[in-house]
């Protein structure tokens, strides 16, 4: 079992704010959550958002037009922008929380000096221009090596951090000093923050969950009960271990929070976008029906593609995602094969 460590001191409201130079790529509803969560204990928190309506709005109002609109900031403690090349380069942090559809469509407009930032990755799904994680992306396309990189992880809803409910994360980074300046910009008295190394399996862990929750929502909508639900999930925290031990072996254990748990929130709570498509698939709306009747992506229906091709590659035998697949990408009835599916199951 991988040894992680917590910051047991909850950042009080009377300490002292980091100096820090800290922004976040994004201005959907986990963008949103992030930057919620850093005003707690940072003085400023530089913020990218989509265009200057976003911006504009919020500047006016105080919070996001679109996401998590309750959520209310104080201006003070905001820097917007929409231009990338001024948040980077004001930044020694950059957390990355766009939908990964778009972040190539982002970085690419990245043109300042870049090379000494620390990138932290808050995004859960493959990149569709290079078919990859976005820690292989940062590297190949960026040449940002794993020491200049982490990944947050673990089950945390945005919309539960709107509300200042317990949550967790794990921020995985390979430095030390890195983790420990992420453990104290994060933690706070509703986050709790624990670290890891594990860069890789934690962002494939992320991707594979959302794959594993669009089969949960599908199962709720075909009629499945809680007791099926036990089950499948049983399997899929198998089948994830599978795939992560043959995408790169460490010593991880698949059911501490960042694996298992975020697999299970994703699974069954109704904030999931993930289960929520899964069940209007299920309930027989078609996959380009129930993705268009949606206002935000749902990052499991890109992955599954990327996923199932890398399972057949290294000859892996994952029945969940070859299900999920077929259901997604080739048209297959969703009963017929859950059906099938249920049959694979133990």
């Amino acid at each position: 079992m991988a040894k992680k460590k917590t910051n047991s001191d909850s950042t009080s409201s009377k300490k002292a704010k980091n100096d820090v130079a800290v922004g976040v790529v994004g201005s959907g509803s986990f963008a949103t959550a992030i930057v919620k969560m850093l005003v707690e204990n940072c003085k400023t928190v530089h913020w990218c958002v989509r265009n200057e309506f976003v911006k504009g709005a919020i500047e006016l109002r105080g919070h996001n037009p679109t996401y998590l609109t309750a959520v209310n900031f104080n201006l003070k403690n905001l820097k917007l922008t929409t231009d990338i090349n001024e948040l980077v380069t004001a930044c020694d942090i950059v957390v990355l929380a766009t939908p990964s559809i778009y972040l190539s469509d982002t970085l690419d407009k990245m043109n300042c000096e870049y090379k000494d930032k620390i990138f932290v990755s808050a995004i859960k799904g493959i990149i569709p221009k290079v078919n990859d994680v976005v820690a292989h992306y940062l590297k190949e396309e960026f040449q940002i090596g794993f020491r200049n990189q982490a990944v947050i992880a673990g089950p945390c809803h945005a919309e539960e951090v709107a509300m200042e409910r317990l949550s967790y994360l794990t921020v995985a980074t390979v430095e030390d000093e890195i983790s420990q300046k992420l453990l104290d910009i994060f933690n706070s008295d509703f986050i709790k923050v624990h670290s890891s190394k594990d860069i890789l399996g934690n962002e494939y862990s992320a991707i594979l969950k959302n794959i594993f929750a669009i089969g949960a929502g599908i199962a709720s909508g075909l009629g499945y009960g809680d007791n099926f639900t036990a089950v499948f999930v049983s399997n899929a925290i198998r089948e994830m271990e599978i795939f992560l031990e043959a995408i790169y072996e460490a010593p991880r254990d698949v059911n501490e929070s960042a694996y298992l748990g975020d697999l299970l929130v994703t699974a069954y709570s109704l904030f999931s976008r993930n289960r929520n498509l899964g069940n209007l698939i299920g309930k027989g709306y078609t996959v380009k029906s129930a993705i268009q009747s949606m206002n935000m992506v749902a990052e499991g229906y890109y992955a599954a593609d990327s996923i199932y091709k890398t399972s057949k590659e290294k000859g892996l035998k994952l029945p969940i995602i070859d299900t999920i697949y077929g259901i997604l990408y080739e048209g297959k009835n969703a009963e017929k094969q859950f059906k099938k599916l249920t049959t694979k199951l133990n």
